[in-house]
Order: C-alpha cells, then sequence, then structure tokens
C-alpha cells in the first residue's frame, strides 16, 4: 500500500502536487497556529476563514483573482470585529459569532446566484486533485512572508502574545502587531481554500498547535512541534486519503484529531493519565 502511494504521488504529477500542497498548508498554518493558541484567537481564525467565501463569489463575478477578493473580504471582518469591539459593550466572541456569520450567509447567498460558475463544495472543502502549480507557488510565497514576519516580529509577538497589558506598558505598538499578524493569517487561509477549504483549514491551523501546547511550555519548541505534526498529518492524511478514497481534506483532519487525542491522553505532564496517576499519589 505505501509502495503504491509513492508510486502515485512519484509518477502522476497532480498527485505529487496535491501532497506537497498539503504539506505545505500543515507548516504554515501549524507556525500561524501557535500565535493563534498563544493569543487565545481560535474563533477568530474560524471567523476569517468564513468571512472569505464572499469575495471568493465576487472575484467570480468581477472575473479577478480569488486571492484578491478572499483577501480583501477577511481583512475586512478583521477591521470589523476590531472596530465594533472598541466602540461597543459587547463581549469579542459574541461580536466575532455575527460577524463571520453574517459574512457567511453573505457568501451563500452571492454563490448561490452564480452556481453555474462557483463550486459552494470546492470553496468550503477544498479540492486538493486540482492544485496548481501556481496555487504552491503562492502558498510558498505566503510561506516566506510568514517566515519573515516571525523573524522580524519574534519579541514583540511573544510578549503580546502572554501579556497584551505588559507590552503596552513597554510602549509596543500592539493594534498594528494584532492586525498585522490577522493580515498573515488572512493570506494562509486564503491560499489553502484550495487545499483543504474554509471549513478544514481552521482544524490544520488550531489542532498542531494545541497538541503542541500539551507537550513543551517553550515556544521555539512549540513552533517547531506544531509545524511537524503540521507536515506529518497532511502526508498521512493523504496517504488514507488516495489509499482508500477519502476526501483529502478530512482525511487529514482526522489524522490531526488521533494525533490531538493520543497527545491528550497520554502527553508528560499534562496529560489525562498523567494527570490521574499525579491524583492518585496524593496522600489525604
Amino acid at each position: 500500500m505505501l509502495n503504491n502511494f509513492l508510486h502515485i504521488i512519484t509518477n502522476y504529477g497532480f498527485m505529487g502536487r496535491a501532497v506537497l500542497a498539503a504539506v505545505l498548508v500543515g507548516v504554515v498554518a501549524g507556525a500561524i497556529g501557535t500565535f493563534i493558541i498563544l493569543r487565545g484567537l481560535s474563533l477568530m481564525g474560524d471567523a476569517i476563514s468564513h468571512a472569505v467565501i464572499p469575495g471568493v463569489a465576487i472575484s467570480q463575478l468581477l472575473g479577478i483573482s480569488h486571492f484578491i477578493g478572499a483577501t480583501t473580504f477577511g481583512i475586512l471582518a478583521s477591521f470589523a470585529i476590531g472596530f465594533v469591539s472598541e466602540k461597543s459593550k459587547l463581549k469579542k466572541d459574541a461580536i466575532i459569532g455575527i460577524v463571520f456569520s453574517s459574512f457567511f450567509a453573505l457568501g451563500l447567498v452571492l454563490i448561490s446566484r452564480i452556481r453555474s460558475v462557483t463550486d459552494l463544495h470546492s470553496v468550503l472543502f477544498g479540492n486538493v486533485l486540482t492544485v496548481s502549480t501556481t496555487d504552491i507557488r503562492a502558498i510558498i510565497f505566503v510561506g516566506v512572508v510568514l517566515v519573515i514576519f516571525i523573524a522580524l516580529f519574534y519579541k514583540e509577538l511573544l510578549i503580546t502574545s502572554f501579556d497584551e497589558t505588559l507590552a503596552k506598558v513597554y510602549g509596543l505598538k500592539t493594534r498594528v502587531i494584532h492586525y498585522s499578524f490577522l493580515f498573515v493569517l488572512t493570506l494562509i487561509i486564503v491560499t489553502s481554500l484550495q487545499v483543504v477549504g474554509a471549513i478544514m483549514i481552521v482544524a490544520m491551523i488550531i489542532a498542531p498547535a494545541a497538541t503542541s501546547y500539551l507537550l513543551t511550555n517553550r515556544l521555539p519548541v512549540m513552533l517547531a512541534l506544531s509545524t511537524s505534526i503540521g507536515a506529518i498529518s497532511a502526508i498521512v492524511g493523504m496517504f488514507f486519503s488516495l489509499s482508500f478514497n477519502l476526501p483529502s481534506g478530512a482525511s487529514i483532519v482526522l489524522t490531526l484529531a488521533s494525533i490531538f487525542v493520543l497527545t491528550l491522553i497520554f502527553a508528560p505532564k499534562k496529560g489525562l493519565v498523567y494527570q490521574i496517576k499525579s491524583n492518585s499519589n496524593i496522600k489525604y
């Protein structure tokens, strides 16, 4: 079965591109997910992934690149959430729920009107087998942007992720860092649409980082683990997808979920087994 998998990806160009794209998305999603988890922005990632859908539909109507439309709407959603949060007394999770539901509904309405040129299933769940060389280049480009962003603002991201109040005391421009971070997140989500779709990309961002969070307390190690888990899960997920004719995005996400559950149970110090043993050793 493994030999057959290797034969397919080495002899069929579109299969090789599919696996490569999935691995690249796993790496960049795992990296950005580390800061998503630390900053408590998991719901924001979900919001942006849904908010880009009307941008895809409008891009089809105007005959322009999906990248432009989806990125624009992702950024609009980020600023809308930030603006309403600052101007109202509503809690952020409520605002995020309203904004992303509204954008998502708008996307569904627009897509229903142009069904002849837009595949809703592909937008929501991706179609990794149709990934082109251009798509891979776009993912690589966004990956390079992410690496540069982390390298340039590592200390700022570190401080604002753990203590935003302290960051303000130090004079850091927390708002600029926050929106710059969301911009990079939007780019990653948009370039990943073709691979796993708007629904599944949230899991690829959060699951590797959540898993690595259970394994370490050091940010550099967490980054390395998260990207590795993302890449490995992409390979294993694509293996099951091609071997058993399963949806690629779902296979990758189920692989990630399986790794997370095993880590949750058996992780040293933070795993359920360790906690049960620790509690049983307590003498009353």
